[in-house]
């Protein structure tokens, strides 16, 4: 039947007009920034009446800028080493139970992907403010962590869970141990999903906000957080600036991603 609506024109018209303006809806937010970023104007205009690449210069040449990008790669990198492993003996752990209890374990493992953000930085700022961890790297590495280890699970899972498991088996019946299987069979084959999750993972610290705003001060201050205090105090444009180089950068990691699953 449905075969029947794509062969017809007016069907696939109406599913690529929707697709379009679904698409537009989504993408034009984005878009509106591009131009405010290259504005002469102190003020984020729009549509601007002279163009300058002012505010990219002052992003690239300001200490606290730099810092707090350099502060955000940094815990995007460490986020990414920490929960990709993490994740994935968990997915591991979960093929291996099976159900009910793999989905109690999973299930378990989405929570921090479903908590409201504020709710789990008020725990987090608690639960660290008694470690004396507040303020501290480790206490904002611990937030991001957190947050990314759902996501590199969901990309996983699928993947672990079409891996043919005999291979597996036959490698522990011929005496090698859980390390040796996991190191030399599993993750060889799945390299294009680990990596797919440590991107993930690495976008998911670089983008996050609320946490960092609880948790993150002083040297350890990541971007979006400096971003959140920038548009707070005043209206700074380079905020446009660093938004278009951000979605620049996030456009590239999904066509590379898709770019390596195309070519799997």
């Amino acid at each position: 039947m449905l075969d029947a609506y794509h062969d017809n024109a007016f069907s696939r018209d109406l599913i690529w007009t929707v697709a379009s303006l679904v698409l537009l809806f989504l993408i034009l937010p984005t878009l509106v920034v591009v131009p405010l970023s290259f504005s002469a104007s102190d003020l984020l205009e729009f549509p601007p009446k002279q163009w300058s690449l002012r505010w990219y210069e002052a992003f690239f040449t300001s200490a606290a800028w730099m810092a707090a990008l350099k502060t955000s790669l940094m815990l995007g990198a460490l986020t990414a080493l920490i929960a990709v492993p993490v994740a994935f003996l968990a997915a591991v752990a979960i093929n291996r139970l099976g159900s009910p209890i793999a989905g109690g374990v999973y299930g378990f493992l989405l929570t921090p992907s479903v908590t409201p953000g504020i709710l789990l930085a008020i725990g987090l700022f608690i639960v660290l403010a008694k470690l004396g961890l507040l303020g501290s790297l480790s206490g904002v590495l611990m937030g991001h962590v957190t947050l990314a280890i759902p996501v590199a699970v969901v990309v996983l899972q699928p993947a672990v869970n079409r891996f043919d498991w005999q291979q597996a088996q036959a490698a522990r019946s011929l005496g090698a141990g859980w390390p040796r299987v996991i190191g030399g069979i599993i993750a060889p084959q799945l390299a294009l999903s680990l990596v797919a999750a440590a991107l993930m993972a690495f976008l998911t610290s670089l983008d996050e906000a609320v946490i960092s705003i609880f948790i993150a001060n002083g040297p350890n201050t990541t971007l979006p957080k400096l971003m959140f205090i920038s548009l707070r105090d005043q209206i700074d444009p380079t905020i446009a600036a660093i938004s278009t180089l951000w979605t620049v950068f996030v456009g590239v990691v999904i066509l590379v991603l898709n770019a390596r699953s195309t070519d799997a």
